[in-house]
């Protein structure tokens, strides 16, 4: 499995393959106007939690990534083994998939893939799903391997903007352009100085990621990019279509704009 993204077929002809693990990373839409309910997923679908297991639950905004520590014995509790080949779903089609495949990514872990199309296209055609029930799984020997600086902080940020490196958004233009009110009370609105707005919906077509050739004319800078959005979760859609496309030269803000919006001391645009 030697791409970021594998179709339901594959998956489907792939499925007894004794390396073979299905990670359900569902999260609730910040803004849900398109709610799924949980009652169904991939047949022998592991769920994992991202909001729960893999964020730190004492962070001061929502999503952070955990230490390597506290990922790798979260992961070896998950089953997870260093040759495991993932693939991670989620119930909108592509929407937090991409953040666990690029945790998962940042943490080391090369076989691992995210489903095209998601869960809706995996009923769609009629292939295996089960009601979800608690599960214990033989602890994993997943090791981590971290790759230095795939999340950075607002620090890194504020020198990228000193340097001219690009921040590109994943948001809506709506919220980007400060025309509405953030979701999560309390944010300013607007957006980080000098970043460009590339919405993760753009990417996507009823949950399928559009093609390289479609994705290459959104990916024109070839510079060090940084991804950012309003948790940290839609910002890795965009790293994955940047993958797609051969552009590895990228981090993502973990705060975002959480974070962001939050700190009174750093600049922001309307």
């Amino acid at each position: 499995m030697n791409t970021p993204i594998v179709s339901i077929d594959w998956l489907y002809n792939n499925f007894t393959d004794p390396n073979l693990i299905i990670l359900d990373a569902t999260i609730p839409k910040v803004i849900d106007t398109e709610a799924v309910g949980d009652s169904e997923q991939i047949k022998n679908a592991r769920f994992f939690d991202i909001k729960k297991e893999f964020s730190e639950p004492k962070a001061p905004f929502p999503n952070t990534m955990v230490s390597a520590e506290v990922f790798e014995q979260k992961a070896r509790s998950l089953g997870l083994n260093s040759s495991s080949m993932i693939v991670v779903y989620d119930r909108y089609g592509i929407y937090s998939s991409a953040r666990a495949w690029y945790m998962l990514k940042a943490m080391g872990h090369q076989q691992v893939a995210v489903l095209d199309g998601g869960l809706p296209a995996w009923k769609q055609k009629g292939y295996p799903i089960e009601i979800p029930k608690n599960k214990k799984y033989p602890l994993g020997n997943f090791s981590v391997n971290p790759i230095q600086n795939a999340f950075v902080s607002y620090k890194d940020v504020l020198q990228a903007i000193d340097e001219g490196l690009p921040i590109v958004d994943a948001r809506s233009p709506e919220r980007f352009l400060a025309q509405v009110q953030e979701p999560r009370p309390g944010l300013r609105s607007g957006h980080i100085p000098s970043s460009k707005n590339l919405p993760y919906t753009r990417l996507l077509n009823d949950g399928f990621m559009l093609s390289p050739a479609q994705l290459n004319s959104l990916f024109k800078d070839k510079n060090k990019v940084i991804f950012s959005c309003g948790s940290g979760v839609t910002a890795c859609v965009l790293a994955l279509g940047a993958t797609l496309v051969g552009l590895d030269n990228h981090a993502v803000y973990d705060g975002s704009w959480t974070e962001w919006g939050s700190l009174q001391e750093l600049p922001i645009e309307p």
